[in-house]
Formats: C-alpha cells, structure tokens, sequence
C-alpha cells in the first residue's frame, strides 16, 4: 500500500475580531485510507495575543496514513473558538483545506466563515454570546448545502505541513 506522512503544525491565526482563541481541528479520508498512527482529532490550548492580533498556537500534527487509492485524499477540518473571561465559549469560524498532495514543505493560509443566522441570532450573540452552528459538519466543505447559508468571513488559520510519500511509484502514480 501507498503511504503518506503529514508532519507539521497549525501555527495559529490572526483576522479574528476577538480574542483568546483557540482551534478544534480534524482530519477526513476517504474509504480508501487507513490510519497507521497518530490521532486523528485534537484541540490547541487558548492564547490570547499580547502583542499584535495573531494568536500562536504551534500545535503539532504527526499522522501516518497507508492508502489504496487517491480518492478521499485527506483534509484539514478546523473549528476556531474564542473564550471570554467566563469561560464561555463561542464560534468564531469554520474551515477546512485539503492536505497538500506533493511531497515536501508547505505554508497554507485557511480562511473561515461563520453562519450568521437571523438578526435575532445575530442580536443575541452580540450581547449573550452563542450563535447558530453547523449540525452538520459535512456543509464546512460541501458547496451543495453551503451555499444557501448567509455566513460572515472570519479570520485565517495558517499552517506548516511536511509530507512525505511512500511507495507511490509501485501504484503508478508519480510524484
């Protein structure tokens, strides 16, 4: 089987109109691919940036994957919340990007976007805090349902991944 190394981290994200943020993230594959080793989930700790409006995380992400096709190539699915002082939390985007396919060293940039809801949703999260959520994690990257959501842009997630490929070539296909 093809393997695929991604080592890197999500360095942080900036944009953002609050502060102390923090990022769930998730990796997605399709059918075809298996996880030989690392977590497939995880959550960074909350920073509150001091000095400009980057809040830096520099979560690490180590994962193995062996694969017996290119279909569901995996993809970075990521949450970034912020917390207030009470400790409440609160969506401030969604977003997602796919794993780059070429073997070595890549910066990426991942936007996100929030739903807005109706302005009594809108109303109350600027005073109560809260607001809508997707039920769904799939329309963070289907266009199909996606594009019926009034959403608001929110920051950027940036990241540094290293992929190494394994015994492509044996499958045809070159790298």
């Amino acid at each position: 089987m093809a393997e695929v190394h991604v080592i890197g981290q999500i360095m942080g994200a900036t944009g953002f109109s609050e502060s102390s943020l923090f990022c769930k993230w998730g990796v997605h594959t399709g059918a075809a691919w298996k996880l030989l080793s690392g977590v497939r989930e995880g959550q960074t700790q909350v920073d509150t940036p001091q000095i400009g409006d980057m809040a830096y995380w520099s979560h690490p992400i180590d994962l193995h994957f062996a694969t017996k096709g290119l279909q569901g190539w995996p993809r970075l699915h990521l949450q970034v919340w912020s917390q207030d002082s009470f400790g409440r939390c609160q969506l401030e985007g969604y977003g997602f990007c796919h794993v780059p396919s070429s073997p070595g060293t890549h910066q990426l940039d991942c936007p996100t976007w929030r739903p807005l809801g109706s302005w009594r949703e809108q109303l109350a999260r600027a005073f109560v805090g809260g607001g809508p959520q997707l039920l769904h994690g799939d329309a963070i990257y289907s266009g199909a349902d996606r594009y019926r959501l009034h959403t608001a842009a929110g920051g950027t997630v940036h990241l540094e991944l290293g992929l190494l490929l394994r015994h492509f070539d044996r499958y045809g296909v070159e790298c």
